[in-house]
Formats: C-alpha cells, structure tokens, sequence
C-alpha cells in the first residue's frame, strides 16, 4: 500500500469511529485551490505539544503550524472548543497523535475527513511489534510513544513523508529539515540513556501520577511504577494507593514525580501515607509527560522536555546529571 494510501486508510478509519462512512477521503491536488496552491503558505493544525514541535520543525517557513493543546493541558481528557473545531475544518492538513490519545477529538476529525482533507495520525503508522499493549487499556496499545525518542523519531519521517506528498515543490526541504532534526534526537536520546544509567540500580525506581512512562522504562532502563493507568480518566483505587505506599515504604524510595499535566493530589496522598508509616517521601521534581512546557522556552520543545525529564529524575534518584542538562539549557531548580 502506498504512503498516500496509507493517509487516506487512516482518515476513512477515524471517520468510520464516528459512526459515519467516509465515502472518499482522497487528498486534494496540493496544485488545485484552495488547498495550497493558491497561497504562499498554508495552514496545519495540530494536537499535543509533541506533534506541533515535530511539524514545526520539519516544515520550516512553508507553512503556519497552530498547536491546539498548549502547555500543562491533558490530552486524554481534552474536549475541543467551538473556536477548536473551526481551525481544524479551515486547515489545509491536520497531524494529530493518534493511538486514542485524543479520543474526545474523533468527531472533528471526522469532519475533517469528509472534507476530504488529509488527516495523519503519526503515531498509527509506527510498527505495531512496538507498542506496549497494557492488559487495563482494553487491547489498545499505550500512546505515549514519545517517551521513547527513538521511536518518535520515527513519526517524523512520517511527518516529512507526508508535507512531501501534500506540497511536492519542497519536498527536498522537508526531508532535509527531518534529517537534521532526527540527528539532535539521536544525540538527546543517547544523552537520556547515559544520564539514567548513572542512577544506582536499587534506586532506579520511576513512579510517576499515571502510566505514561512505559516507553521511557524500555528504553532506557528505569523500572516505573504509577498511581493512575494509562489514560488520566481512570481513577485509582484505595487498593492502589496504598500498594504503592507499601512498595515505597519496603523499597525505600525516597523520591516520587509529579506531573505538569496531572493534578498532584493522588501523589500528596502518597506521601501522606508514608509520612504515617515513618518514611520520608519527596516530590523530586515535575514532569513533562502528556505536555511540554512554556512556549517559547527549551522545555516547551521536544528535545528540551525529555532533556528536562532525564535530567530531573537522575539528580532526585542518585544518579549524575548537569544541573541545566545535555547543553547547559535547562534552568536551574527547575
């Protein structure tokens, strides 16, 4: 099946979930207004922070990007807004995750199909022998598939593979601006490897406010553990909560993460309840998972979050990090 064909399948499939058909998503002719053509530029629309960062890069000054979830906002859980709806149906080409992370958005995207313009889903393209299949997640397969840089290096090759097929005249443009990009990526991850292998072995305990970090555990060698499941929907039991305070009390970890997109209070009930066993739990720092951090700053890119994350949970558990990170980037006690 061909790259374009591939597109087209992933749009008809998001529009099938919203209980319509989708007669024929075919990509419009990027010569033909008013697609692209008859504009110096044009208009991408995109989900999560992770997805805006790889687009933005990969595009250059050939097209306008608007990101829709800005910072510290939970994928899982966001519904989009009126003003939301409209940018996705007046864009020329819309990226989005996918994997269900952005459930509550399938009817736009829906829309966005029968408008027959192209919709990608970047993750949905990666080979399935990679994902995590998580029993609670019914059969689905875990979205956080950026934690693993590698893997998300990948996606933007998907990214440059179809900017080439929308906008053909700058394709060698976009595959050079991806291939520069993947080279920092590949510097940063093996930057997240060396940097967490520091942590002693019987401290390199990850737990985290919910399950986002399983790709971040393969691949870099840090077992995780986790209050809430992979979607922030779910709620945790009493159960699990005081499973979790027993496994810090007995492992003596004394450091837990919270979640720039997460709401803290499971985790200071956490540390409440080891306070009560006699063990001394800290918050060792907040982490970027289902967002990046403050426009505009290193942490609200791709490459500064996951610098962030790899630098905060080494200095916290024991290990050796620079205190601003791979590039001396990162501000200090943050």
């Amino acid at each position: 099946m061909s790259t374009r064909s591939r597109f087209i399948t992933t749009a008809c499939l998001v529009f099938a979930l919203g209980g319509t058909s989708c007669q024929d998503a075919e990509t419009p002719n990027p010569q033909t207004p008013p697609q692209s053509a008859a504009k110096t530029t044009y208009t991408v629309v995109t989900t999560c922070g992770m997805v805006t960062d790889i687009v933005t890069n990969v595009m250059g000054t050939h097209g306008e990007v608007r990101g829709l979830m800005g910072e510290g906002v939970d994928p899982h859980m966001y519904k989009p807004t009126r003003n939301d709806q409209a940018a996705v149906l007046k864009a020329d080409i819309v990226f989005y995750s996918g994997l269900l992370l952005e459930g509550r958005m399938a009817d736009t995207f829906a829309r966005v199909a029968k408008q027959g313009k192209p919709v990608h889903a970047v993750a949905d393209r990666l080979d399935k022998a990679l994902l995590r299949e998580p029993p609670e997640f019914s059969g689905h397969p875990d979205p956080h598939v950026w934690m693993d840089i590698s893997m998300w290096s990948q996606c933007v090759g998907f990214v440059a593979d179809a900017l080439s097929e929308f906008d053909p005249s700058h394709a060698d443009s976009y595959r050079a601006n991806a291939e520069a990009y993947q080279s920092r990526l590949a510097a940063m991850d093996k930057y997240v490897k060396q940097t967490i292998h520091t942590i002693p072995d019987s401290q390199r305990w990850l737990v985290t406010a919910h399950d986002a970090f399983g790709y971040f555990s393969l691949a870099y060698g840090i077992q995780v553990k986790s209050i809430q499941g992979i979607t922030t929907d779910s709620t945790p039991a009493v159960k699990d909560i005081n499973d979790l305070v027993d496994f810090l009390v007995t492992n003596k970890i004394d450091a837990v993460f919270v979640e720039s997109s997460v709401n803290q209070k499971n985790m200071r009930s956490i540390i409440e309840g080891c306070r009560e066993k006699n063990w001394t739990v800290k918050i060792g720092g907040k982490l970027y998972s289902d967002a990046m951090g403050t426009p505009g700053t290193y942490s609200g890119t791709y490459l500064g979050m996951m610098d962030h994350n790899a630098t905060i949970i080494a200095r916290a558990l024991g290990g050796q990090a620079p205190e601003t990170g791979k590039d001396g980037k990162l501000s200090p006690g943050k």
